[in-house]
């Protein structure tokens, strides 16, 4: 499984050959986490995505739609919707693990950017707060750029995100 067919599509291809690599799931449809989606498509790979944010790739073929679980051999993906960054914007937590995949609803210091077309501040914060803050403390958080965070840390600051508007 492949999370966000971003860019560097020869690279992509030659690591999901060397690890048996079938699918992609997006987090998002923005340009910046699809770019590879026709190479990899083109090479035979499933790539998945919200209704939502399916009318941002030219191709896809499947639909990911929220609380379903996504098994990968042994692993076990929780799909989780968070509209905000775009309507249809979506995590990946592992389940029976403290660990999640934010796309780009969360990065330390704050939620991803609210102001490109689809994008909604006071629906991110809800998704934010109903969604990922109901993980635990420890949930490991790995956005789609940049460094890592925890729900821990990031969580006590939801007020602070809301008072500053972004």
């Amino acid at each position: 499984m492949l999370i966000d067919a971003a860019n560097e599509h020869e690279r992509l291809l030659e690591l999901c050959s060397a690890l048996g690599v079938r699918r992609v799931i997006e987090t998002h449809g923005h340009w910046d986490h699809i770019q590879a989606v026709p190479a990899v498509r083109d090479a035979g790979y499933d790539v998945a995505v919200t209704a939502a944010d399916s009318e941002m790739l030219e191709a896809y073929d499947s639909i990911l739609e929220d609380d379903n679980v996504i098994e990968v051999g042994r692993l076990r993906l929780r799909t989780i919707a968070t509209p905000g960054h775009t309507r249809g914007s979506m995590c990946f937590a592992l389940e029976g693990s403290p660990l999640m995949f934010s796309g780009d609803t969360l990065f330390p210091g704050g939620p991803g950017n609210t102001s490109f077309e689809g994008g909604d501040f006071a629906t991110i914060i809800d998704s934010l707060d109903r969604r990922l803050f109901t993980y635990s403390a420890d949930t490991i958080v790995l956005p789609g750029h940049g460094n890592w965070t925890t729900i821990g840390y990031e969580r006590p600051h939801l007020q602070e995100w809301v008072d500053r508007g972004w």
